[in-house]
């Protein structure tokens, strides 16, 4: 386990002690705040030293030529990238005239927060210029989740031990500098300053500037106002060009005295609005949040995050580490869909331009699970935005040769951005991940119109699709050939399980939500004829199993291959694909991550429990882990499989992911679906949760370190609390009707504040299996001592 010290480990806070300029990008991703809508990087106020600028609004984009060797029929022609648009943070500091710059000078002190519970970033330091003058800066800094367009800071200077001329700068700035970057040359110049000027306005405290993307053709706006509290006389002046608009606040200050200023920012866009509806919007963005004002800004960030804590909150006894990991876990994710509001939720939020801002199949199977039974609103969201894109899916499944839909593997705006075909447009698996997320969503909230209404298309265009590509060979056998599954480094594949097993569960789901929304159906040319033909299909579909071993292929043929040499695999050589051809991969036995294991949990009820023993201890000497995803996976089938110890050492990777910077890359912004599944190994490994239409099920068991283990779901307008101990589980209907769960296979009605407590039964043991050399997760007390 890789040792980070930067932060220290606190329940409720995320604190950074000292400021060290080589963990500056990372410490950026991890202090970024966001609402879905709106996303500020954790740069310092001043704008510098950083390691990435980045101000974010959730779908805007620009887009680019893709590159390739030779072109080929169905290659996507352009690709998305997410942009930084104006940055609002910049509040630059004069202290007698020598800019506040903590490169030079004496950076007395200086340590940042994140309150977990109030949503502030709030920062102090002092500071002693090369001239001797020593100022102390307070800021606090928010991203509204009660207004969606809203960030706002409050800047406080004070001087230490003799008066100071002060000067403030607060800046409105867009097409900043950005660090160079490896990616193509082509989309390097359109990149290089994507947004141009249409207009910009300064007056008394207002700032506005609003600013068009050359090709994407997207029209953002960013305004600001501010309040100035200061000494007399305090001075203020306002001006803006194309690319800048700014404030100068002036003021003399005596030892005690503080010059604060309270900015407010607003944000906008529009791929169809005008000119002046932007101005309009972001001006009564600002107007409405000047109506509450800076403590009214504050209360209600508190109250909004009291609300979630509530409903949300993942309690751990014995284990301080991985209790902050799961809060931090749990703020980001809420932070990346809150208030997305029909736009996708990236791979890496709104905190950093990692994969380009894209979207994949990450946001429904890893993301949308926690906020499916913590903030569900945000996941009926998250898939109307599904819905919306359902022209372009449509439009490239007719490209393709098929029908109903085929959803893009990555993407922003709706169309598919990846350049590459088997990791991409053969990984076909995404279909029915939607699918499986709008299954889930319903089932856990009961939404009938929701169902109707937007789940019902969802459903009947994935299903189509998998009709389509399909075929039922000579025996009736249903196959899904030439497909990707989650394991990248076995592309191309015939029949890959997760992939028939979620196809299965989608056409099954296709067809039931057509019986009972019959007149919608119609509306999409759904007959009776063609839900049967999903039916036949599922009930055919081939699921690859070799008799010899006992156990089930990852596609079909793969326990043939010729296994991976590990032992001729240096530490040095993962991850594999950065050195070793794509082809030598293939044709090997060699997993990236987890697939049929996922498999075994997305689908549990098809595998029994020695099937899922000998699965698991068939693939886990092959999985190496080099995609952030897998982690969390194993842990939850390592727990159900009975290996406690392992189960916490995946868990732990996956919680600390960014926190300790485990794949060096948390500078290009945060691993959300690795932060998701802290709480899927948590709840869905140590609580054994399964949901499966009606039937919610738990399976609780704690490792060695856990004490305690406690959470919260929301389950059809209910509330249940799971409290597990070290011999038992406590199970507690906060509100609501009767609740009918299972606990280790036993049922149990839980009535509103009656606990119910049963006993967990012994555990079985198993041989513990094996992992790729080089690729075993550490345990934390390898490190101790």
């Amino acid at each position: 386990m890789i040792t980070h010290n930067s932060y220290t480990v606190e329940p409720w806070t995320l604190r950074e002690r000292g400021l060290n300029l080589d963990v500056l990008p990372q410490s950026e991703s991890v202090f970024a705040l966001s609402n879905g809508h709106v996303g500020w990087r954790g740069n310092l106020d001043e704008g510098e030293p950083h390691g990435l600028p980045g101000s974010y609004l959730n779908g805007v984009h620009e887009t680019h030529p893709l590159p390739y060797a030779e072109a080929g029929y169905g290659y996507p022609e352009s690709g998305q990238t997410v942009i930084n648009v104006t940055n609002g943070k910049i509040i630059r500091l004069l202290v007698d005239d020598e800019p506040f710059d903590l490169r030079y000078g004496r950076l007395r002190s200086h340590e940042r927060v994140l309150d977990l519970r109030t949503g502030l970033l709030t920062r102090t330091c002092e500071w002693t210029s090369p001239a001797g003058s020593t100022v102390r800066v307070r800021s606090t800094r928010l991203v509204s989740f009660t207004q969606r367009a809203i960030a706002a800071v409050a800047y406080e200077v004070e001087p230490v031990g003799k008066p100071a001329r002060i000067v403030v700068q607060s800046e409105l700035v867009a097409n900043e500098q950005l660090p160079g970057r490896d990616r193509d040359p082509r989309a390097a110049i359109v990149l290089e300053s994507p947004l141009e000027a249409e207009e910009n306005f300064a007056k008394s405290t207002r700032l506005r500037l609003v600013h068009r993307t050359r090709r994407s053709g997207l029209r953002v706006g960013a305004a600001a106002d501010h309040v100035v509290t200061g000494p007399d006389p305090t001075t203020t002046e306002s001006e803006a060009t194309d690319d800048l608009a700014r404030l100068t606040i002036a003021s003399a200050l005596a030892p005690g005295q503080t010059l604060r200023v309270e900015k407010f920012v607003s944000y906008g866009w529009s791929g169809t609005r005008s000119l002046p509806a932007i101005s309009d919007q972001v001006d009564a963005a600002l107007a409405a949040a000047a109506g509450v004002g800076w403590s009214g800004l504050v209360a209600e960030q508190r109250d909004y995050l009291d609300e979630f804590w509530a409903r949300s909150d993942v309690e751990i006894d014995g284990d301080e580490q991985i209790q902050q990991a799961v809060r931090f876990a749990l703020f980001h994710v809420l932070q990346a869909g809150a208030r997305a509001e029909q736009r996708a939720i990236p791979a890496k939020g709104l905190t950093g331009s990692g994969y380009d801002g894209h979207a994949f199949w990450d946001t429904e199977m890893f993301v949308l699970p926690p906020l499916t039974y913590t903030s569900p609103g945000a996941v009926a969201e998250a898939l109307r935005w599904r819905q919306n894109t359902l022209p372009a899916a449509r439009e490239r499944a007719v490209q393709l040769g098929l029908r109903g839909a085929a959803f893009p593997w990555r993407t922003i705006d709706g169309s598919e951005g990846s350049a590459y075909w088997p990791a991409g447009t053969a990984a076909f698996h995404v279909n029915a991940d939607i699918a499986d997320a709008v299954v889930r969503y319903v089932a856990a909230t009961g939404d009938e119109r929701f169902e109707r209404d937007t789940g019902l298309e969802l459903l009947v265009e994935t299903a189509r699709l998998w009709r389509s590509l399909g075929h039922h060979d000579h025996h009736g056998t249903f196959h899904l050939d030439g497909v990707t599954g989650p394991d990248e480094y076995s592309a191309i594949a015939d029949d890959n399980t997760y992939t028939n097993l979620m196809a299965r569960a989608n056409l099954l789901a296709a067809a039931d939500v057509v019986e009972r929304h019959p007149r919608r159906a119609g509306e999409l040319g759904v007959d009776d004829e063609e839900a049967a033909t999903w039916r036949d299909a599922a009930e055919a579909m081939h699921i690859p199993y070799n008799q010899e071993l006992g156990v089930h292929e990852q596609h079909a043929g793969f326990t043939r291959y010729q296994r991976w040499d590990f032992a001729s695999t240096g530490a040095d050589q993962y991850p594999l694909m950065l050195h070793f051809p794509y082809f030598d991969l293939y044709r090997k036995q060699v997993i990236k991550q987890a697939d049929l294991v996922l498999a075994m949990y997305t689908c549990s009820s098809f595998f029994d429990a020695e099937h899922k023993a000998r699965n698991f201890a068939y693939y886990e000497p092959l999985t190496v882990r080099d995609s952030s995803l897998s982690a969390c996976c194993q842990a939850v089938m390592a727990a159900e499989t009975g290996h406690m110890r392992l189960a916490y050492d995946y868990l732990h990777e996956a919680a600390l992911m960014d926190l300790h910077d485990l794949e060096h890359n948390t500078r290009d912004g945060l691993h959300i679906a690795s932060l998701a599944g802290t709480w899927m190994g948590l709840v869905a490994g140590f609580g054994g949760m399964r949901h499966h239409g009606q039937r919610i099920a738990f399976a609780p068991r704690l490792p060695e370190r856990f004490g305690r283990l406690a959470f919260t779901l929301q389950l059809r307008g209910r509330r249940l609390r799971v409290e597990i101990g070290r011999g038992a589980a406590t199970y507690t209907l906060q509100n609501g009707d009767p609740l009918t769960i299972h606990h280790h296979g036993e049922p149990l009605t839980v009535d509103a504040d009656k606990p119910q407590t049963l006993d967990i039964p012994p555990l079985k043991p198993r041989p513990a299996p094996d992992q790729p050399p080089h690729r075993r997760p550490n345990h934390p007390d390898a490190n101790e001592g």
